[in-house]
């Protein structure tokens, strides 16, 4: 069923986005829809309105990447409606319908120093039967560096070698992230506090975590791709949170 839900949720993007079809929203379950987006009101409904406003700045969506896990599809997706942004969908079904809907959307960015868009590199996904190990290696990857910040455990989990880097401040050399994560000399201006979730298929890893970024109240969204056990490539968006007052929904962010 995974190729189905994958396709749903492509049409539900593309078509419902560019074209405002209403019909594509029909993936939703809308008696039961949470929407984790707080500027978005609730269910289905709230999702057609959106897509009608959208429609109407002439808006581009390209789906990058997408992916399954279990009940799970999340993508990976460029935006173009009044303005370009960066986003990572994130769909959870019952059966043949959508019930549940997170992500994470960045201002689109110029390349960074290395040269890699925040979108650009590899696509296919590989090693299924992988899919476990990578993600019990994201898992400790996100504790032991990006919360613990264990920064000499850096290359337990990272082949530098092969690393590419798509972050726009970033840049292939790991000390970029090393530098960010904040150091005895300098101090972070990324703060991972809290991880919420992990969503994986075969060489990619997609985390989800909770913390500030230059103080502010932020989303990270980090997808990773795996080769033999090790980190070789990552994409992110960033997102600060909404204070609750102006929000749509009382679902929160997470």
């Amino acid at each position: 069923m995974s190729a189905e839900r994958k396709q749903w949720i492509h049409d539900l993007l593309k078509k419902g986005i560019e074209n405002g079809d209403a019909h594509a929203v029909a993936v939703v379950d809308e008696s039961q829809y949470v929407q984790h987006n707080p500027m978005t009101k609730e269910g289905g409904i709230g999702l057609a309105e959106l897509f009608t406003q959208l429609a109407k700045t002439n808006p581009h969506v390209e789906i990058i990447r997408i992916f399954s896990d279990g009940d799970y599809i999340f993508a990976h997706t460029e935006y173009d409606f009044s303005s370009e942004k960066i986003c990572f969908e994130v769909f959870r079904f019952e059966g043949d319908k959508t019930v549940e809907h997170w992500d994470n959307l960045q201002l689109k960015q110029a390349p960074n120093v290395s040269g890699h868009s925040m979108t650009d590199g590899s696509t296919q996904v590989t090693d299924i039967a992988l899919t476990e190990s990578n993600r019990a290696t994201i898992n400790a990857f996100v504790q032991d560096v990006l919360i613990n910040k264990q920064a000499h455990l850096m290359l337990d989990y990272m082949n530098a070698n092969k690393y590419t880097e798509h972050n726009p401040q970033l840049s292939d050399d790991i000390d970029s992230l090393i530098a960010a994560l904040g150091t005895a000399d300098q101090p972070a201006t990324l703060l991972y506090e809290t991880h919420h979730r992990t969503l994986a298929e075969g060489n990619f890893v997609l985390s989800v975590c909770e913390g500030f970024r230059m103080g502010e109240h932020t989303a990270f969204y980090d997808l990773y791709r795996l080769e033999n056990g090790k980190i070789v490539e990552h994409w992110d968006t960033v997102e600060t949170v909404p204070p609750r007052s102006v929000w749509n929904n009382e679902n929160g962010k997470f």
